[in-house]
């Protein structure tokens, strides 16, 4: 895809208007031209040459502004529905797929690539009308002399052709230098995720400074200015060669044959006034070279993303589905390869009832799958074998979406958001207050129109926040990942002495993920994971005896 393309998506009819409006003012321009000259070789001045003059001003400084408005409104329309349909793609595609893609690429994609394709896309309307002003003013140097004009023409073609050809090697560096662009943005992940790691530890906050983050960048920059010098050599020779064909046009010609000074100072002047547009014309073919190179990441983006897009398949909600009396998994497997492993992991096969009003914890050891259990659950992560059951409904992938909107989640890794009023509730400033109550942080944070006044707290406090979410979502099953390992020793038991039996008694199914061997009393059933497998299941009452 090309930027020409990704306009006319957006509205090929603004297009053609746009197109048709600067072909006007290109075409005035090149009147303005024919004036002047005529002036020039007149000793006498009409009243038509002057009001001819005045109305090609006027037509070309309207024309001019009209096109390059509603080149702009669709350029702004086209970036806006290419970055709304990649965040789109990204959040309907698998987590699974996703965590192989790796946040550093589509970020990259996101940011980069579409910020390259944009500022390019600014080009454009001075462009098609700088294009529009070097055919009109090619057709009136026909007009003057076609033996001469097919000399210039054959000048252009030659500089075209010559211009093509640097071009491309031109565009290879540009390529080399967008593969380092993944990279860097790996580097910048690391330096926002690894941050404590790298100044507890110099030796390798240098190596990761000096070597990998600069090695990188270096790289990136060197494929750049060779791609950008190389475009500007070649625009400077397009650049002599019109003051070339100038110079043969003006002195050389005349000696071959008789040429009119009319003719001879219309070609001289015509192609002096096309200098400044093909300048502007050829200083922006590098800008769309990388946006075209930004183009085809994210053209390889969306068609990665969508080979496993499923569309939003939310069904038709009722009170009834806001409840869970049975989530059954029956031999349900899942498998992830790690490149630095020759061995791939398995989750199961195993096979899981939980209950309705039910509270069950799911302990293990690091490393036995509990998060991967926690994905499949939720309906993050699809099996590739087995079958989900809610209520008695088979889970597939028509009502995927359906089976995720049951759960509450509050993940290890979890994220939070500052605004409550975005889970599509009336929820009143006085209910979400009575839960800063309750989780004892309506001292730290305030509530205004259903946003919080800070979420810059401590790793429990923004726990808390995120559990408070849960509630407002008030969803028939709620799934804890390791909660309670940032919480001080007296919410911890808030939590699972008050909290987890409150839920219970409000008829919500509760899972958790816990090490906390000394609540294991508190849930009705306990689920230990070994490597992947089910290694038991058994009543907390027999555990605790």
């Amino acid at each position: 895809m090309n930027l020409i393309t990704l306009l006319v998506r957006s509205s090929w009819k603004i297009l053609t208007l746009a197109v048709f409006i600067g072909l006007l003012s290109g075409v005035s321009t090149a009147g303005l031209l024919v004036i002047i000259n005529t002036r020039i070789n007149q000793s006498s001045l009409t009243t038509i040459l002057i009001w001819s003059f005045i109305g090609l001003c006027c037509l070309k400084f309207i024309t001019n502004i009209i096109s390059k408005y509603l080149l702009i409104n669709l350029a702004e329309k086209a970036i806006l529905e290419l970055r709304l349909t990649l965040s789109e793609r990204v959040l309907a595609t698998p987590l699974y797929h996703l965590e192989i893609l790796g946040k550093h690429r589509i970020l990259a994609t996101l940011t980069d690539d579409v910020l390259a394709i944009s500022q390019t896309v600014y080009i454009i309307p001075t462009l098609c009308i700088d294009i529009t002003i070097v055919v009109s003013c090619l057709l009136y140097l026909f007009w003057l002399s076609p033996i001469i004009f097919f000399l210039v023409l054959i000048s252009l073609l030659l500089g075209i052709i010559s211009y093509r050809q640097v071009a491309y090697k031109a565009t290879l560096f540009f390529i080399l230098a967008r593969q380092q662009e993944d990279r860097l943005f790996s580097h910048f992940r690391t330096i926002t995720e690894g941050t404590k790691e790298l100044k507890l530890h110099f030796q390798r906050r240098q190596t990761f400074l000096k070597k990998e983050l600069k090695e990188t960048a270096q790289l990136s920059r060197r494929k750049n200015v060779v791609g950008m010098t190389i475009f500007a050599a070649a625009a400077g020779w397009g650049n002599n060669l019109f003051f070339v064909v100038v110079g043969l046009v003006i002195f050389a010609l005349p000696i071959l044959q008789a040429v009119p000074i009319h003719i001879l100072s219309g070609y001289a002047l015509t192609i002096l006034y096309l200098l400044s547009p093909l300048d502007y014309i050829m200083s922006a073919i590098p800008a769309f070279s990388k946006a075209t190179v930004a183009l085809n990441k994210v053209d390889s983006l969306k068609l990665s993303l969508s080979n496993h897009c499923y569309e939003s398949n939310l069904m038709n909600w009722d009170e009834a589905d806001n409840f869970c009396h049975r989530l059954e998994f029956v031999g349900i497997t899942h498998t992830y390869h790690q490149d630095s492993e020759e061995t791939a992991f398995t989750l199961g096969p195993m096979d899981l009832t939980v209950a309705g009003s039910e509270i069950v914890f799911i302990v293990g050891g690091n490393g036995s799958g509990k998060s991967t259990l926690i994905q499949l659950i939720t309906g993050l992560y699809i099996p590739e074998q087995g079958k989900i059951y809610l209520n008695g409904k088979l889970v597939n992938a028509e009502n995927q979406e359906w089976f995720r909107q049951h759960f509450s989640v509050v993940f290890s890794d979890f994220y939070l958001f500052d605004n409550v009023l975005n889970l599509d509730k009336n929820i009143a400033d006085e209910q979400i207050y009575y839960y800063l109550v309750k989780l004892q942080l309506d001292k730290k944070v305030k509530i205004n129109n259903g946003i919080l006044s800070t979420t810059l707290l401590s790793q429990g406090q923004r726990k808390r926040l995120a559990l408070l979410t849960a509630y407002l979502e008030d969803r028939p099953i709620y799934v804890f990942d390791e909660w309670a390992s940032d919480q001080d020793p007296v919410f911890k038991n808030v939590f699972y002495t008050q909290i987890l039996p409150e839920l219970k008694n409000q008829g919500k199914t509760v899972i958790v993920v816990t090490h906390d061997d000394q609540y294991f009393y508190l849930s009705d059933r306990i689920v230990k994971l070994d490597y992947g497998k089910i290694n038991n299941v058994y009543n907390s009452l027999t555990s605790s005896s």
